[in-house]
C-alpha cells in the first residue's frame, strides 16, 4: 500500500500552444491538472509519467484554459473537475468559490478557493500548503511581472483581487499561465527604469529564456517588488505615467491601459 501522505509531491509545467503553461502536481502516482487546455499534451506526460489523472482545476473559462477537459474526461472518467461557480461550463464540475476548500486525495493538502474577478468575472485562483510550501495557481490574473487584461471586469475588481493575492505569505510560490515574463519585464522598465530589482530580474530572465527553462513559478515577494501593477504607489511609475498625486487606481488603470498596447 502507497503512504500517499509521504510521497514527495512535484509540480512540472506542461508546456501547451504558443505560450502557455499547463501545471500538472504529481506524486509519482496521481496527478492534478491546471488548466488544461490542450488535452493532448496532458496525456502524453501522463502517459510518460505513469500517472493516473485524480483531479482538474479550472480557474476560468476561456478556451485555452478548458479546451482539453472534455477528451480529458474521456480517457480519465473517474478524474473530478472544479471550476469556478460563477462561470458556465459544459462539462461535469463541481462549482467553487471563495471561501471553499477543496479536497485534492489523500495525497494532497486540502486548496482554499479566493475569487478574483477582473480578467473574467468568476475567475478563481487555487492556494495549497503543502510539502512546508505555498502554492498559488492563479491562471490569467496574475502574471510574472504583469497581469491579466481586463476581458470582463474591471480596474478595481483587478486591483482588489491582485491586493487578495499579494496578502499571502511573500515566499508562496505563484504558478502563472503565461510565459508572457519577459516581455512584462521589458514593460515595466519603461515605467521603472532604476527599480534594481527589476534589472536584475530581467537579467535573471534573461538567463532562464537562453538556457531554455521556464521563468516560473515567481513568487509574491518578486512580484511585490517588480510588477508593476502591484506597484502603483511607486512614485518613478506615476512620474513616468505623467500623472500628478494620482490614486492608486488611476496609477494602475493607466499601466493597463499602456500595457494592452505595448
Amino acid at each position: 500500500m502507497i503512504d500517499d501522505m509521504a510521497q514527495v509531491v512535484q509540480i512540472i509545467p506542461i508546456p501547451a500552444f504558443k505560450d502557455n503553461y499547463i501545471w500538472l502536481i504529481h506524486n509519482n502516482h496521481y496527478a492534478i491538472v491546471v488548466d488544461p487546455g490542450d488535452a493532448a499534451v496532458v496525456n502524453n506526460t501522463l502517459t510518460k509519467l505513469n500517472l493516473t489523472l485524480q483531479t482538474i482545476l479550472i480557474t476560468h473559462h476561456h478556451q485555452d484554459h478548458i479546451g482539453g477537459v472534455d477528451l480529458l474526461l474521456e480517457t480519465h472518467p473517474e478524474a473530478k473537475v472544479f471550476a469556478p461557480k460563477n462561470e458556465s461550463y459544459a462539462f461535469a464540475h463541481q462549482p467553487v468559490g471563495e471561501p471553499d476548500t477543496i479536497d485534492l486525495g489523500n495525497w494532497m493538502n486540502t486548496s482554499r478557493v479566493i475569487d478574483v474577478p477582473g480578467h473574467t468575472l468568476g475567475h478563481v485562483a487555487y492556494y495549497i500548503k503543502q510539502n512546508q510550501q505555498e502554492w498559488l495557481f492563479c491562471g490569467d490574473t496574475l502574471f510574472g511581472a504583469g497581469c491579466g487584461r481586463l476581458f470582463e471586469g474591471t480596474p478595481t475588481q483587478m486591483m482588489q483581487s491582485l491586493e487578495k493575492l499579494t496578502a499571502l505569505p511573500e515566499n508562496t510560490l505563484v504558478f502563472c499561465t503565461r510565459e508572457y515574463t519577459l516581455h512584462n519585464i521589458n514593460f515595466a522598465l519603461t515605467l521603472e527604469p532604476n527599480n534594481q530589482a527589476l534589472i536584475n530580474r530581467h537579467q535573471q530572465t534573461t538567463d532562464l529564456i537562453n538556457l531554455g527553462k521556464p521563468t516560473l513559478p515567481s513568487t509574491i515577494k518578486l512580484e511585490l517588488a517588480t510588477n508593476p501593477f502591484l506597484r502603483s504607489d511607486s512614485v518613478e511609475i506615476q512620474s513616468s505615467l505623467q500623472l500628478n498625486k494620482p490614486t492608486q487606481l488611476e496609477t494602475f488603470s493607466k499601466t493597463r491601459l499602456l500595457r494592452n498596447s505595448y
